[in-house]
């Protein structure tokens, strides 16, 4: 692999947020009605992956990082939602946080990061969707940090927040566990991340919620 030198290389090397990664698509965008931002981590990255009709046919893009916890999202949320102007976004975070993929970090303040956000994207007319994390009974490359119930912890402070802030809540998670806390086999490949069986039933269910929002626009 050849060795880029110079500000450029520096300039990706200090991009904690990954603000170069969907940089060139932003700028590439056309105007678009009803457009829809889906901002998260390495499972709604993959939804495209996975099901990339699912985004090419219909206005929504897809702004997720694999591997990012909340707070680099909120570094990057100017950049890859609110400069895009959609009519709503879909957060869909906090897993990573809890697999202390950037070090230790309390329930309260990973919800605190999503509450930013969703709070940014409503001070700017932007419609939000919190959803739960998904299930995870444990982490493969980080065990014994207990995802099996802090993540029905977590959920239940977004889902609070939502609320009590008038957004709209969308549980995943009561749709896709196995009933002790764990992704249903079908729906996973590692426990984790999601199949395209997985992503089928989320489908379903953000594209019901997304009808209705955009309805009442």
């Amino acid at each position: 692999m050849a060795v880029i030198t110079g500000s450029l290389s520096t300039a990706h090397a200090q991009d904690w947020g990954n603000l170069f990664f969907y940089a060139a698509k932003n700028d590439s965008l056309s105007s678009q009605e009803a457009r829809v931002v889906f901002m998260g981590d390495s499972i709604t990255q993959g939804w495209s992956q996975t099901m990339p009709e699912f985004f090419t046919s219909n206005p929504y893009l897809d702004r997720g990082i694999s591997g990012q916890v909340t707070a680099q999202m909120l570094v990057r949320f100017r950049a890859d939602v609110l400069n895009l102007d959609p009519e709503a976004v879909v957060i869909l975070a906090g897993t990573n946080d809890i697999a202390e993929n950037q070090g230790p970090i309390g329930l309260e303040d990973i919800a605190g990061n999503i509450q930013s956000m969703a709070e940014l994207a409503h001070a700017h007319g932007i419609r939000v969707i919190i959803c739960s994390v998904l299930p995870a009974a444990e982490y493969s490359w980080r065990p014994g940090l207990g995802p099996d119930y802090k993540i029905p912890a977590l959920n239940s402070l977004l889902k609070s927040y939502a609320e009590s802030a008038g957004f709209d809540y969308l549980d995943y998670f009561s749709a896709m566990t196995d009933g002790e806390n764990g992704l249903i086999a079908e729906y996973t490949s590692d426990g984790v991340h999601v199949t395209l069986a997985g992503y089928d039933v989320m489908v379903t269910l953000v594209q019901d919620m997304l009808d209705t929002v955009l309805e009442n626009e």
